[in-house]
């Protein structure tokens, strides 16, 4: 199980987005990620493994270092998140939580 957190703001989100997926930092326990989209930067975005060690201590230096309007953050048990994608549409963020229950 998992927990997704996005924000956008006219200001600098980073704050939100930093605590909004902390918060959701119980429902998952190996990685733990956050993208943000910056007008003149544009995406940044950092991805680490929370398995021995609480997200806070893990994106604490990280959380000083970003900067942007929108974000998208994510705590998974299974994939890294969440993922950038450049493509013919343009450069996006993306990211999932979702179990099949019904695959076979």
């Amino acid at each position: 199980m998992g927990g997704f957190f996005g924000v956008a703001s006219r200001k600098d989100c980073v704050f939100d987005l930093f605590f909004g997926v902390d918060y959701h930092s119980h429902l998952g326990t190996r990685r733990g990620g956050m993208c943000v989209w910056d007008k003149e930067k544009g995406f940044d975005r950092a991805i680490h493994n929370i398995e021995n060690s609480p997200f806070r201590t893990k994106f604490d230096h990280d959380f000083q270092d970003m900067h942007g309007s929108l974000g998208i953050g994510c705590i998974s048990d299974f994939e890294p998140q969440p993922l950038t994608v450049r493509s013919h549409h343009g450069t996006y963020a993306i990211t999932t939580v979702s179990k099949i229950n019904n695959v076979e």
